[in-house]
């Protein structure tokens, strides 16, 4: 279903469309994970980039959630999916892990990357962020590489499902909310009901209730059933107001 990562040096058959770049094996399925599926079934190729293999982890094993990983990408309807091996909760922004990730992105050459919000609880995270913005700023110099070719995305994204911000925009993900929990419960060493860890991990039903309650909300901001929001730096461009989707009342 999805290719396999290859080195920096070799080229995919085919650029990606949009990838998102992720911390730790699950947080993609969490935060943008319906926008991937909605893309994907528009034709888009659609990739992951986990950086981590989540080794730091109460639960399950880096093989396990490898593993796990590579059944949510099947179910997200992924063209790609591949994992650095990072250490876990040790992520730094140094400039040969910048290099790496902008040699994947010269690699990958996609049009739009998706990265977590810029702030968080968790310092993989915005560790995450910063690194990934540099680095597609980094892909597109030339000189970097004179054996690869330059390559810098046209749109940075920031999934906000977590942030207490007000979105740039939704996008609606009512037809792909079921099969987004779907692909996130292929971690089942997460989100299974074991009794490991099990003060820091609620019921794999009070997970799916929480979620679908976030996804709620911001469905409710563009008058749909469930919604995934992003953010941007940059202004947007309208070029008919008259076409612009959400009502004012």
């Amino acid at each position: 279903m999805f290719e396999e990562l290859g080195t920096s040096s070799e080229n995919i058959e085919r650029p990606l469309d949009i990838l998102a770049i992720a911390a730790h094996p699950d947080d993609v399925e969490q935060t943008c994970g319906g926008t991937l599926l909605r893309m994907a079934e528009m034709g888009y190729r659609t990739g992951v980039l986990d950086l981590t293999a989540g080794d730091m982890g109460s639960r399950g094993t880096p093989e396990i959630r490898l593993s796990e990983a590579d059944a949510a990408a099947s179910r997200m309807l992924l063209a790609w999916r591949g994992n650095m091996r990072l250490p876990d909760a040790r992520l730094e922004n140094t400039i040969s892990v910048r290099m790496s990730l902008a040699a994947e992105i010269r690699n990958l050459r996609p049009r739009v990357v998706i990265l977590p919000y810029w702030e968080a609880r968790h310092p993989d995270h915005y560790r995450t962020t910063e690194m990934g913005f540099e680095a597609c700023f980094l892909a597109g110099l030339k000189k970097l590489d004179e054996e690869t070719n330059p390559h810098r995305p046209q749109k940075i994204l920031y999934s906000a499902l977590y942030a207490n911000v007000a979105p740039s925009f939704v996008v609606d993900i009512s037809a792909q909310f079921e099969r987004r929990m779907a692909a996130l419960f292929c971690y089942a060493s997460q989100y299974g009901d074991a009794p490991e860890a099990s003060e820091l991990f609620p019921p794999q039903q009070e997970i799916r209730e929480r979620l679908a309650a976030i996804a709620r909300f911001y469905g409710n901001l563009i008058g749909v059933k469930y919604g995934e929001p992003f953010v941007l730096k940059e202004a947007m461009r309208v070029d008919d107001i008259t076409a612009m989707g959400v009502r004012s009342l």
